[in-house]
């Protein structure tokens, strides 16, 4: 009996789907994030896939928009040149109308984007997935009024 019960178990076991994190995992991880971010945590970084695909799209003075894409490490050059001078004029971004919707890789979480001591919002997603065994932001895109970021766009 031992014989057929021990086999039976082990082929049930290996033959269970992998559970992958929940919307709410999900949900979980993104306000993680958000708090990251907005308290300039070290280890933001680490929030990010290091093949993770970051795309700006500028809203120009005119309302047309244009799209530039940073490759994972660009954009952590330019995170880390950035983060004193947002530290200092205590720079945040707020999200709100957060939706998660289950991809065929992870979640993307589509919000709007305010930032600090601005009254408009901006559309924002992010694809995280969990993947790998931790949760990690893959692809990230947020609708920027910066005009600097205009020199990268296409």
């Amino acid at each position: 009996m031992k014989k057929v019960i021990f086999p039976l178990i082990i082929t049930l076991l290996f033959s269970m789907p992998v559970f992958a994190g929940t919307q709410a995992d999900a949900l979980k991880f993104f306000d993680s994030y958000v708090n990251a971010a907005n308290n300039y945590s070290n280890n933001l970084l680490d929030y990010y896939s290091p093949n993770a695909k970051i795309i700006r799209v500028v809203v120009r003075k005119d309302g047309t928009k244009g799209t530039a894409t940073f490759a994972m490490k660009d954009y952590a050059y330019q995170m880390k040149i950035g983060a004193a001078t947002a530290k200092v004029r205590k720079y945040k971004n707020y999200y709100t109308k957060r939706v998660a919707t289950k991809t065929s890789n992870g979640y993307k979480i589509s919000c709007l984007r305010q930032p600090i001591g601005e009254t408009y919002k901006l559309n924002a997603y992010f694809v995280v997935s969990d993947a790998s065994g931790k949760w990690k932001i893959i692809e990230e895109m947020m609708e920027t009024k910066v005009q600097a970021f205009d020199k990268y766009t296409k």
